[in-house]
């Protein structure tokens, strides 16, 4: 990040039996919002745009701020990138599964989007366009954000905000898992954990084998929710992933364009779970960051 500040660990919803759940938000430069950089679009209001990131880790581990080290290691640095692009980021924690089991995870990371949504005006966000953003197991939420605004099902107690829209007007999501039912027979042949093992993420998630426990599955799956009602979806995959199949992307990708929806998917050739490739190669990782800043851009440029 070129410039602008910072806020960390602020504390956005505080669920029973929990600690305080925590963002950090990403604000532009006052020179960025108005640099060259930025499209005519993004200039002609002085509300920005924003995204609210969720962080990976298989739902059980990680934090905020983070894409996981190994892609936070490639030096990509996509959040900052879109903070530079006039965007402000708001990247934030959730209970993990040794906590709560589905759905906490989901009802966190609407709370996020409330919190910002209601603290719009405080830090020069439109609400209408906020995004949501995540890698892996939070492409998971990040997707299930999307596919569920406005549930009364996922409603939970909206945590202090329950008239603020916990919508979002356009998703990305890197390796998402989006159909835990068929996840594990979907697993490519040399595939180092899937959904069906004993103890698995996703069982830990629903606090249950996905077979033994099908509906707990389907209803934690965005696949889903997949329907007209979807806001643009961008979904990016390596095509060697070892831990959550390509066909987890492509399905989801089906079913929205099937709905007569707006998806794009991005499936990059060799790449293993975050972005890997052979020898520490960036390619994958830098691929995958351009064109989600991309389609963040459009999204922002659209009236």
């Amino acid at each position: 990040m070129t410039a602008g500040r910072v806020l960390k660990g602020i504390e956005f919803a505080h669920p029973e039996g929990s600690v305080p759940l925590l963002l950090d938000l990403y604000l532009p430069a006052p020179q960025q919002q108005s640099g060259t950089q930025q499209s005519a679009a993004l200039k002609q209001s002085k509300a920005l745009p924003a995204v609210v990131h969720f962080h990976g880790g298989g739902w059980r581990v990680g934090g905020r701020s983070s894409l996981g080290p190994q892609v936070d290691s490639l030096g990509v640095s996509p959040i900052e990138r879109l903070v530079d692009a006039g965007f402000v980021v708001a990247s934030a924690d959730y209970r993990l599964s040794s906590v709560a089991h589905f759905p906490a995870q989901l009802l966190d990371a609407k709370a996020a989007v409330r919190w910002l949504r209601a603290h719009a005006a405080h830090y020069d966000v439109d609400p209408d366009r906020i995004y949501a953003w995540g890698d892996s197991a939070d492409g998971h939420l990040a997707g299930l954000v999307g596919l569920t605004a406005g549930s009364a099902v996922f409603r939970g107690e909206a945590r202090g905000y329950a008239d603020v829209s916990d919508t979002v007007a356009a998703v990305a999501a890197w390796y998402p898992p989006t159909d835990l039912v068929r996840m594990g027979e979907q697993a490519l042949p040399d595939a180092v954990a899937t959904a069906d093992d004993a103890g698995s993420r996703e069982a830990l998630l629903l606090g249950a084998q996905p077979a033994d426990a099908p509906e707990k599955a389907a209803a934690a799956s965005p696949l889903t929710y997949a329907g007209p009602h979807a806001p643009p979806f961008f979904l990016a995959h390596g095509t060697a992933d070892r831990f959550v199949p390509p066909a987890q992307s492509a399905t989801l990708a089906a079913a929205l364009e099937a709905a007569g929806t707006d998806v794009e998917l991005l499936l990059i050739e060799g790449a293993d779970h975050m972005w890997q490739l052979p020898g520490q190669d960036p390619a994958a990782a830098a691929k995958a960051a351009d064109a989600t800043i991309d389609f963040f851009r459009r999204q922002a440029q659209k009236p």
